[in-house]
Parts: structure tokens; sequence; C-alpha cells
């Protein structure tokens, strides 16, 4: 499987991106699973939904799975830190995984750059030093704080990235004996 990630400040535009790769990458018949890094407490299942009540009684894992749709809610005693490979040998084989989030992660990623987000937050870029970034996606590439030095998509170029993904090839699979850590 190929694994690429999507790092960016909130609000920069990964998630509409990622939705546009997705749908691009199925649409060729593709399949795309994708880890998206959230905050702590976040909630799939609804107060009242069995699912909810049995997590609330202390279930460590409840793995709800119906004909069309499998998800496993598994309770941490301690906060534990996401890793990104252990993630990834959770999911089914398949062609691509997309990871959202997880800007420290080591793994080839796409940093999205929005100008507004950046000026609103002052955040730095991830791009001028950390050489795991291989591509940005941004809104105004006249307005990036450092050269790249390495591809620049518009946010709204779903099809160049993806063809330029794509021509990453071995760069971008995933070896079962690498070791990546966060």
């Amino acid at each position: 499987m190929k694994v690429v990630g999507f790092c960016g400040a909130s609000g920069s535009g990964k998630t509409t991106l990622l939705e546009g790769v997705v749908a691009a990458l199925r649409r060729d018949g593709e399949r795309v699973s994708v880890i998206k890094h959230a905050h702590a407490g976040f909630d799939l299942d609804r107060p009242g939904k069995d699912s909810h009540r049995l997590r609330e009684a202390g279930a460590y894992e409840v793995l709800v799975a119906s004909s069309k749709r499998l998800a496993l809610l598994r309770e941490f005693d301690a906060e534990v830190p996401p890793d990104v490979h252990a993630l990834l040998g959770e999911l089914a084989d398949v062609d691509w995984v997309l990871v959202e989030g997880f800007k420290h992660a080591g793994i080839p990623k796409v940093e999205v750059w929005r100008a507004s987000v950046a000026a609103a937050r002052g955040d730095a870029p991830l791009y001028p030093d950390d050489p795991r970034v291989i591509a940005v996606a941004t809104d105004r590439p006249q307005a990036l704080p450092a050269p790249p030095g390495r591809p620049v998509f518009a946010l709204g170029d779903v099809p160049g990235l993806v063809a330029w993904l794509r021509a990453q090839g071995e760069r971008l699979q995933l070896h079962p004996d690498a070791a990546c850590h966060d």
C-alpha cells in the first residue's frame, strides 16, 4: 500500500483536499483508507446508543458491525499518543492510505498551507525544516514564507496532485519492515 500524510493548521483545507483525493482515487477503482488524527475525547457513538452505553459501562473495546460497515471503539486507561505505524497495522489491505494530521509522523507528507490561516495563527510552515514534506498545496504560492524546494500545487488542483502522487511510486510504498516514529 502507498501511504501519504496531509498536514497543516486547522482550517487550512486538509479535509476538503483529502475529499477530492479520495474521490479521484476511487473513481479510478483504487481502494483508499484514511487515518485522521482527532482530539482527545471525540465520540463516534452518541449517548443513548447501545455502543455508547456499553463503552460507558466499561468495555475496553466495542466493535459495531453490519453487513455494510464496521467500527471499532477502543478506550485506553491512560492517554496514549497515537502512532501512525500502529494505526496502519489496524487497517485492511488497500491501495492507498491517506493520513490527515500527524504532522510529525515519519511518513511522506503534503503540507496544506493557506495564507490567511497562517497569517492569523502565526504558525511556521513545516516544509523548510521537515524533509518528509514532499509537496505543498496552497491557495497562494507567491505568499509562501520560504522557497519550497519541492512541488507546489494549488489547493483546487486535485487532478494534478493525484497524478503526481501516483508518479511517486516506490517513494510512497509502505514497507512492512520500515521504522516510522511519530
